[in-house]
């Protein structure tokens, strides 16, 4: 099995003592990708500094809206100068998170339109973050537009009617492993919907852990239970289906 693990955190402190081990775990699971995610300016350079080292980590660069209050003056120089790297395949994650509000609206949504402005210029798809934000969200999509380098909806947790209209607009739609839980029913159907040339998986490790490891840190290797599930959902072989998701993220952050 070929898998694309197209969101994870494995840079952080949760992994300090066993990330080669939770990589080579990744490996024998059929893990021949993972995008490493950054949040803000450190992560985003620890998120290089590991795709660096690992062939099968590429990374992308951010500002979480959970870190915008952090997003500086002089901060967009800094992103892209680091999305000139030749590992860093995204911008992100942005968006708006309205559950936590760690970060003001107002600027969460500041920050967020001048990097989606940045992501353009710089011809970088974006990795949208959307948490109890989805009319903003929306909003602010529809008024900038996606670039043509494209996009994803991460970990998508909206309705099937707003995911028509993301894939109207161009973006590919993530699914992370709570579509595994039991009581996932929209997500479910959400995933069972979704164009197969416009799916990919994630894992938004250390967070989100698929069933049968709830409640326990999150890694790559995880990743193969959310794409059983998204198979049986879809009535089809997961090989193919994991295939088919691994081919969408390779074409959606230009990885030959």
């Amino acid at each position: 099995m070929l898998l694309f693990d197209t969101h994870a955190h494995i840079a952080e402190e949760e992994y300090e003592l066993d990330r080669e081990e939770v990589l080579e775990r990744a490996r024998g699971a059929g893990v021949a990708y993972i995008n490493n995610v950054g949040y803000n300016l450190e992560s985003s350079r620890r998120a290089i500094t590991l795709a660096e080292n690992n062939d099968m980590v590429y990374a992308s660069v951010g500002f979480h809206p959970h870190n915008a209050m952090e997003a500086g003056p002089g901060y967009l120089e800094e992103l892209k100068n680091m999305s000139a790297h030749p590992r860093v395949v995204a911008l992100g994650e942005i968006g708006l998170d309205y559950y936590r509000d760690l970060s003001p609206r107002e600027m969460q949504r500041k920050v967020f339109r001048e990097q989606l402005i940045l992501a353009r210029e710089l011809s970088l798809p974006v990795i949208i973050h959307d948490r109890d934000a989805h009319g903003d969200l929306m909003d602010i999509l529809r008024e900038l537009g996606l670039g043509a380098a494209g996009g994803v909806m991460h970990c998508y947790s909206g309705s099937w009617e707003m995911a028509q209209e993301c894939l109207s607009m161009g973006f590919y739609i993530s699914i992370a492993g709570p579509v595994t839980y039991q009581n996932a029913s929209r997500l479910k159907d959400v995933a069972g919907r979704v164009p197969m040339d416009r799916l990919l998986l994630e894992t938004d490790a250390p967070y989100l852990t698929p069933s049968p490891h709830r409640g326990k840190r999150n890694e790559p290797s995880y990743i193969a239970f959310t794409a059983a599930e998204i198979a049986t959902l879809k009535g089809i072989d997961v090989e193919e289906l994991a295939k088919t998701c691994t081919e969408n993220g390779r074409r959606l952050f230009g990885i030959a």
